[in-house]
């Protein structure tokens, strides 16, 4: 019997590396998507139908979650408040999400417990979070205990965090490896047409590029 394993894909360069790995790794993905109210919610969900495309994935669920924009208090889902765009600073970015992660990985666990699936793959990145508490270790471990403690008792979920402790850098190399898509992936907080180049997201992924003498295939302004 084929091993299952549900994967969080946001359509980003970190969330598709961690796809790529989870299908290395011999599960049969099933993959899910959020729309959440974010600035880039359209361009995010062509990336991800793009990559389910390359990886061949017959079974995928695009979840809408409106209440974020509601709830606002994130540059990502709140239009009155801009994305920064002068590089990362201490503390938790005005990016973050509340609990994003956390109910991600709530809503991805039932529909792990309905597959039967025996593991969850997410892309996070404890150097890409730059503060965020919902990207650490800490919190995964504690996530795993309560998703099995609310679960059925046949129900034994792994959460996966391939890249949790890679630098971008090494993100892009991984990535190179296995002939991840990055052409597909989209990874800038503020645009949907051409990525600004500016914004955190952007500066880590250009940098991971530099740092190992690669070009990015996506498109930037300017260019």
């Amino acid at each position: 019997m084929s091993k299952k394993a549900v994967c969080i894909l946001s359509g980003g360069m970190d969330s598709t590396l961690a796809s790529y790995i989870a299908k290395n790794e011999g599960y049969d993905i099933i993959a899910v998507h959020f729309n959440y109210g974010q600035r880039t919610e359209k361009r995010e969900l062509q990336a991800f139908r793009d990559i389910c495309e390359d990886l061949e994935i017959k079974e995928k669920y695009e979840i809408d979650i409106p209440f974020f924009t509601q709830i606002g208090a994130s540059a990502l889902t709140d239009d009155k408040i801009d994305v920064p765009v002068d590089g990362v600073k201490p503390g938790v970015p005005i990016t973050y999400v509340p609990f994003r992660n956390g109910i991600f990985l709530s809503i991805a666990s039932a529909i792990a417990e309905k597959e039967e699936a025996s593991a969850m793959f997410i892309g996070v990145v404890e150097e890409d979070s730059s503060g965020y508490p919902d990207c650490t270790d800490t919190f995964i471990d504690k996530m795993t205990q309560a998703i099995n403690e609310g679960t059925k008792k046949n129900t034994h979920l792994e959460i996966k965090t391939p890249l949790v402790h890679m630098m971008k850098s090494d993100i892009v190399q991984k990535a190179l490896e296995l002939n991840v898509p990055l052409q597909h992936t989209w990874s800038c907080y503020k645009e949907q047409e051409e990525a600004c180049g500016v914004c955190d997201s952007c500066r880590l992924r250009l940098n991971g590029f530099e740092q190992v003498n690669a070009t990015d295939p996506i498109k930037y302004k300017g260019q």
